[in-house]
């Protein structure tokens, strides 16, 4: 910057004296033109005067010719002091154009840019110009602004996680608390009127407080920072009989839920936990919004195994189908019914990180949820 301040520094005084010199030099021949055709005039008139004896017409003469040789003088003068005049105005203009134009304005531009900043806002770009005397520093400060744009878009999703995790969890706490308190009602009302079904209750009681601690301990953990998101443990396992004793569990109170074994044997790689997490949510989704029994069916197709929860209610609207899935989602005809919107993001969320996916169909006396996973050999 220095060499360059140095170099038009040096440019515009050549500039200058090179105008001036310039403007001499025809001030110059033009002052010797007219002072020679004066004098000539003027010492021919005083030579005819003289040869014609008129000396006191050459005295006058003589003064004439000295007034005539001060005012040329004095006009020369007049018309140098405005002719340099006029070169240092516009000297100095074309320096402060210059100086606004390669310094001031950057300068500006770079001091508003940083009041923005200063004020968080991050959306405005500050255009990078290498031609000015400020280009690295506008560089330097646009690069500063993408990167703390950058890092609180890191900020903002890490708490949106944080917020998802939390929130995922709870959802989850609720279902086996509900299976709890629906059983204890159950033990209340004497309904266990024989060992067998009170040794059922009992053991129901006691699985679901198990799943109680397993999720309040992935809340905790999260609460450390040890994970991020849901840790999820895929191994083989058997379909059928899982969701044989899932169907018993989750329909025994209102025996609504239907499982159909099929004909064929089914072994998944799956989460054991988490699969029950995804069966859990779309019998409490169906009993929620559809109000009607629910069937489960197995099918195979191109390596992967479908479980299929049916229902008969009044499914989901089209236009709702492309965000079913997001956070906090929550379809248009859920009507008073309450809910986070978090229960298809859970189940999607899960299926993803299993290896599977998830979709929804629409049938014409209700929905069906089908959860792919990928199967596995004997």
């Amino acid at each position: 910057m220095k060499r360059r301040l140095i170099g038009i520094t040096i440019l515009f005084s050549m500039i200058a004296v090179l105008a001036a010199v310039l403007i001499q030099a025809d001030m110059g021949r033009t002052d010797a033109a007219e002072k020679s055709a004066g004098q000539a005039v003027l010492l021919n008139e005083v030579v005819q005067l003289a040869k014609a004896g008129e000396w006191e017409s050459v005295s006058k003469k003589a003064g004439q010719l000295q007034d005539s040789l001060r005012q040329q003088t004095k006009g020369t003068m007049e018309s140098r002091i405005y002719w340099l005049s006029g070169i240092s105005v516009l000297f100095f203009v074309i320096v402060f154009g210059y100086v606004y134009a390669a310094i001031l304005r950057p300068f500006g531009k770079m001091k508003e840019f940083a009041g923005k900043v200063a004020q968080g806002n991050l959306d405005v770009p500050l255009d990078y110009e290498r031609s000015n005397y400020f280009g690295e520093f506008t560089w330097a400060f646009d690069s500063m602004r993408r990167e703390i744009t950058k890092a609180r878009a890191c900020e903002h999703e890490a708490i949106e996680n944080n917020k998802t995790v939390i929130a995922t969890l709870s959802h989850d706490i609720k279902t086996p608390i509900a299976s709890i308190r629906a059983y204890a009602e159950g033990l209340e009302a004497n309904l266990d009127d024989t060992a067998l079904k009170r040794e059922k209750y009992i053991r129901v009681l006691l699985r679901k407080c198990d799943e109680v601690t397993r999720l309040t301990n992935d809340l905790f953990l999260h609460s450390l920072a040890d994970l991020d998101k849901l840790k999820i443990s895929v191994k083989k396992m058997e379909l059928c009989g899982f969701l044989e004793r899932a169907a018993a569990e989750l329909g025994a109170q209102k025996h609504d839920v239907h499982f159909h074994a099929p004909a064929f044997p089914a072994f998944v790689s799956a989460d054991e936990k988490r699969l029950l997490q995804i069966t859990e949510n779309l019998i409490n989704n169906a009993r929620k919004y559809a109000r009607s029994d629910i069937d489960l069916f197995l099918t195979k197709e191109d390596g992967s195994i479908q479980i299929h929860f049916r229902d008969y209610g009044k499914g989901i609207l089209d236009e709702d189908m492309p965000f079913i899935f997001g956070k906090f989602y929550r379809g248009k005809n859920c009507g008073d019914e309450q809910g986070s919107g978090l229960g298809l993001y859970i189940v999607k969320y899960i299926a993803d990180q299993m290896g599977g996916s998830v979709l929804l169909r629409n049938h014409m006396d209700g929905l069906e949820a089908v959860v792919s996973l990928c199967e596995l050999d004997e």
